[in-house]
């Protein structure tokens, strides 16, 4: 079964810490999971010290996946990246991890997988704990910071214009962070296993794009400030690929693959819930009917849409 917990907020300074090392105690007995304690309390103490020390509040702790791989997330404020403090490893270790931060040893060396990436206006931090000390440490799934340039973008080369009209500010925002979740998913599947699932490298190279391109547009903060100020729609003016009739059929195509993974486990996170799926046949169909010559159609509410374009 999925697992799904509300984010515990975590108090400030050392208590934090405490409060987040008897939080993850807790957790792994009432999962059936004794055996993960160990590590899982060695990793998230590291994580949890580091985003006191270096990171914003607020600090959160939660709990997804599944029973067979639970995974603790952690979030704060600050966009940074993770600042950990140093280990002394031998040479050999530290040439096995990743080029981002010596002292990461700590989280490879308790986890199966782990992984770190930019989080609206802060950043998430999360593991796997592993039920042993991995013969090599797991190695970093990075995403937000180091090789942004390299990301795919849907306005290179050819491109068209998507008009989205009364886009639901919830409904996109869930979106995205569903999105964020299968890249993160995604790409461990990529590079473990890209030859067993070619999907895998496919999905995660649509949503790259299409967060990068709507965080472009947006300039990063007008759907944040839409959903602090209470704004329910937006209208949004997207660059797509010349050629997105047949890019974003086949993403449609692709998202079912991936909930079907997620019912079966395979993914960790969980399989999108029918008004998401609605909103995302919706979303995605525009820039398939628009790059046919369609003209835009709006969102339309249970009650119905607003005709007025709505202003950002």
């Amino acid at each position: 079964m999925p697992l799904n917990r509300p984010a515990q907020p975590l108090a400030p300074g050392p208590r934090g810490a405490v409060q987040a090392r008897r939080w993850v105690v807790d957790v792994c007995y009432e999962i059936g999971r004794p055996e993960l304690r160990e590590n899982a309390e060695l990793a998230l103490s590291e994580v949890v010290t580091n985003a006191i020390l270096h990171g914003s509040p607020p600090v959160t702790v939660r709990l997804r996946g599944t029973r067979s791989h639970p995974r603790v997330e952690v979030r704060d404020g600050s966009g940074d990246p993770p600042a950990f403090s140093a280990t002394e490893v031998g040479q050999k270790f530290l040439d096995d991890l990743p080029t981002f931060g010596r002292g990461l040893g700590i989280v490879a060396s308790s986890s199966e997988a782990w992984g770190a990436e930019r989080d609206g206006d802060g950043k998430m931090v999360w593991f796997v704990p592993s039920p042993t000390v991995p013969p090599t440490p797991a190695r970093g799934v990075l995403l937000g910071w180091d090789g942004d340039d390299d990301e795919p973008s849907f306005g290179d080369g050819q491109a068209i214009g998507v008009d989205l009209l009364h886009v639901p500010a919830d409904l996109l925002q869930g979106t995205l962070a569903h999105g964020a979740e299968l890249r993160r998913e995604l790409r461990l599947l990529t590079l473990a296993h890209r030859d067993t699932y070619p999907v895998a490298s496919d999905l995660s190279t649509f949503f790259t794009a299409l967060a990068r391109e709507i965080r472009s547009q947006l300039g990063g903060e007008a759907l944040l400030q839409a959903l602090r100020t209470g704004q329910s729609h937006l209208d949004l003016d997207i660059k797509a690929p010349i050629d997105s009739e047949r890019r974003f059929a086949r993403l449609l195509e692709l998202l079912d693959l991936a909930d079907a993974f997620c019912h079966d486990e395979r993914l960790l996170t969980l399989a999108r819930s029918p008004e998401q799926v609605v909103f995302q046949q919706w979303l995605f169909g525009e820039f398939v009917r628009q790059a046919a010559g369609a003209e835009p159609q709006p969102w339309r509410d249970r009650d119905g849409p607003s005709e007025a374009r709505t202003q950002p």
